[in-house]
């Protein structure tokens, strides 16, 4: 009999606003800086109706889900029939599968390939031939080359197929139908590649003659959500001017797929992959912004959401009705037998919010796995049909413009009983596949991974150089560690990240920031601060009590996310302006204080863009945007703090930002400064090696990028009194290239939270 102890999870509780009371040190004549949020009124878009390419697969057997069993199953090959190419001429692979039912796959815009299956045992995958057109050099030289597009394919396949059937074959070798799946996502892929425009095909063939094209120092990147800073993708389409004046090539939009109101997890609940939200347009709208973006030199990211659907998603809706087929595609469990086994040792990821990975359906009278919120439902991967049709979902966005698919959750995506469900070998196996795909199909678009995970866990998601898996991961640890910095005015921890980063192979690609829409989480090295006598519950607890303005005289203003009590393990959110002191210092009206505030952000900002790797601004930072305490009106958004730092963005604050007296006067034209000196200056690309030296004082971070050209010094004071950098590089004059001014590497005296960017010519 099924028990039903486990219910619905609770509601997002409410979390009140932090006090500003602390007394006013200074009078000034300048009007205090205020928090406040203008409503944008979306521009109302009339969507032309277009159906999304829907896969649907007809029955198969049912894939089972695993038992009670807690031991984790020893990974053993079993025999598989291998896999037989044949080469042919130009015509589209056909694929001979067993006796099955086909999967279709119907498509927008476009005709969905349908997949004819015969009696067969072996997958025969037929290519056109190998080698590459040749292009004669005696043609006239008004004469344009054509381009061979199954030639190109057919090479781009044959470089990964073995791999690709051995590992897919390895990842599903228990399940009858694996030859017939494999054909299905061969055929497929096929398809996409087809489908693909011209000015994409043409651009593939660009970035992979460039492989470096994204490691090299001229992109900057900027992190948004559409209705927050444009209202629909029409509009932000007209606000790329202003984008292009803010030196960004890389344009990271949030989700922007459809998702239920008010269950929608910040677009993460995704209901349809292929239809944009009613209110920000429609996919045609969507592709016409990314390629007005191509134009300009933007690639554009967008996030991909494999972990779970949302509840309105038509496969749940479809499981929900009894359709076994469709709950095969997701975790249901008629008891509570084997989700209790899963809870003894998968932890929760909101603890207080939606507890336990776990929600029991009244109407169906089953326990489902919802990992994260109880209205997002974790897919299935161990079932090939949903790792082959998130694949189709993957591919059909990177055909409407997509540059850089930013790959959600992907430590979750695969679950094994007895084990924490993260960061198992099959999620790699998964990944890398993707990886393949990719380079198959469009090889001009990366993988962005989120893996919001300990260090040790982060990079394995690179994979290995000969056989890679992401091309991008967040540099999450390293973010986490400026704020802890921030926070003890100690650069130890900060330091210690820098080296082990800069131990990595050159190869590897972070993207840094400061903020982004999700929160602060301290996954810091503690075995590392424990030989400081530093424990991790009091240590998180001051971390927050600081960056929430509850510890004396703390200048930064934020709120916690997620607090469990219990645990000591709540998370932060704000503004990286409120996080600095420019709210604090412009509510108390003291001017002092705010441009030192300004320094601040200018600082963190100056170290940030001289990481190793691609530097991404959470839009709104450039104009110093403050603290956003309107959502806690909306009921839609009252539960989540992280809405704090996803205010709308205050067009009326960019306004003045070519005024000096201005916050927005003083902060942006010096980002701006340090974004065209990035650009300028080779020393940044990401393959030039980084090193920190000895200043000799806790404060103060100093690190050294070389190249043959030239000798990059960056000085950072995380102190709130004037220092000096007791570095002694003797080895010629430097020039601050912020300030312009000539001065030798040896004592360098640094105002309080400052900084300088000191560079040598060696040519």
């Amino acid at each position: 009999m099924a028990k039903k102890r486990l219910q619905k999870k609770r509601e997002a509780t409410k979390t009140a606003a932090p006090k500003t009371t602390t007394p006013v040190t200074e009078a000034v004549t300048t009007e205090p800086a205020k928090v406040e949020t203008k409503k944008v009124e979306p521009a109302k878009v009339e969507t032309a109706k277009t159906e999304a390419p829907k896969v649907e697969t007809k029955k198969v057997e049912p894939v089972k889900v695993e038992t009670a069993k807690t031991e984790a199953p020893k990974v053993e090959t079993k025999k598989v029939e291998p896999v037989k190419v044949e080469t042919a001429k130009t015509e589209a692979p056909k694929v001979e599968t067993k006796k099955a039912e086909p999967v279709k796959v119907e498509t927008k815009k476009t005709d969905s390939p349908k997949i004819e299956s015969h009696k067969e045992d072996t997958v025969k995958v037929e290519t056109t031939k190998t080698d590459a057109p040749k292009v004669s050099s005696l043609k006239p030289a008004a004469e344009i080359p054509v381009r061979d597009d199954d030639a190109i394919y057919c090479e781009r396949l044959s470089r990964h197929l073995d791999e690709l059937k051995w590992l897919y074959c390895e990842l599903y070798q228990d399940n009858p139908y694996v030859t017939m799946h494999l054909n299905d996502l061969l055929t497929v892929l096929k398809k996409f590649y087809d489908m693909r425009s011209n000015d994409l095909k043409e651009s593939d063939i660009r970035r992979a003659k460039d492989p470096k094209w994204y490691k090299r120092n001229d992109l900057t990147g900027m992190m948004m959500y559409v209705n927050a800073f444009a209202g629909t993708l029409s509009n932000l389409e007209k606000k790329l001017d202003y984008v292009q004046e803010c030196n960004v090539n890389y344009l990271h939009l949030m989700p922007l797929l459809e998702s239920p109101k008010g269950r929608s997890d910040g677009g993460y609940a995704v209901a349809d992959f292929r239809k944009v939200q009613e209110e920000l347009g429609n996919m045609d709208d969507f592709a016409h912004l990314t390629s007005e973006c191509h134009k300009r030199g933007i690639s554009v990211c967008l996030d991909f959401v494999m972990n779970h659907t949302s509840e309105d998603h038509e496969w749940a809706k479809r499981a929900r009705a009894g359709e076994r087929e469709y709950q095969d595609r997701y975790f249901f469990f008629d008891s509570y037998d084997i989700p209790s086994l899963y809870e003894q040792t998968c932890p929760q990821v909101f603890p207080t919010t939606a507890p336990g990975n776990f929600t029991w359906l009244d109407d169906v009278h089953k326990h489902v796995m919802t990992t994260f919120y109880p209205y997002q439902w974790d897919l299935n991967y161990r079932n090939p049909i949903v790792l082959n049709e998130m694949i189709f979902n993957m591919l059909y966005l990177a055909n409407q413009g997509v540059d850089i698919v930013r790959l959600d959750a992907v430590p979750y995506i695969w679950k094994q009983l007895g084990t924490n469900c993260r960061n198992l070998p099959q999620v790699h196996t998964i990944v890398r596949m993707m990886r393949m795909i990719c380079e198959i199909v469009c090889p001009g678009v990366l993988l962005l991974g989120e893996v919001v995970m300990a260090p040790e866990k982060v990079v394995p998601y690179f994979g290995t150089v000969d056989k890679p898996e992401c091309h991008l991961l967040y540099n999450v640890t390293t973010m986490a560690s400026t704020w802890h910095t921030v926070a003890t005015r100690d650069v130890s921890l900060l330091r210690r990240q820098l080296d082990i980063v800069a131990g990595l192979p050159r190869d590897y690609v972070f993207q840094n920031y400061l903020r982004c829409h999700d929160d602060i989480g301290w996954g810091l090295d503690y075995d590392y601060l424990e030989n400081f006598g530093i424990q991790e519950v009091p240590h998180k607890k001051y971390l927050n009590d600081f960056l929430t303005g509850k510890y004396p005289d703390s200048f930064a203003r934020g709120e916690l996310y997620n607090d469990d009590p219990r645990l000591g393990d709540a998370r932060l959110c704000g503004t990286t302006a409120s996080l600095c002191g420019i709210e604090r210092f412009g509510f108390e009206q003291n001017e002092e204080g705010v441009d030192r505030a300004i320094r601040y952000d200018i600082t963190l900002h100056a170290f940030m863009l001289s990481q190793s790797g691609i530097p991404v601004i959470y839009s709104g930072d450039e104009i110093a945007q403050l603290n956003d305490y309107s959502y806690k009106d909306d009921p839609d958004k009252a539960a989540d703090s992280r809405y704090l730092h996803r205010g709308n963005f205050r067009w009326d604050l960019a306004e003045n930002r070519n005024r000096p007296e201005t916050v927005q006067g003083k902060l942006f034209p010096v980002l701006d400064k340090l974004e065209h000196l990035r650009m300028e200056h080779s020393v940044f690309n990401s393959d030039v090696p980084i090193r920190t030296i000895d200043t000799w004082d806790d404060s103060i971070l100093a690190l050294v990028r070389e190249n043959d050209d030239e000798k990059f010094i960056g000085i950072y004071n995380f102190s709130e009194f004037d220092k000096v950098a007791w570095i002694n590089e003797d080895d010629g004059m430097y020039t601050d290239l912020i300030s312009g001014r000539e001065l030798e590497a040896k004592g360098v005296q640094i105002p309080a939270f400052g900084c300088f960017w000191l560079c040598r010519r060696k040519k």
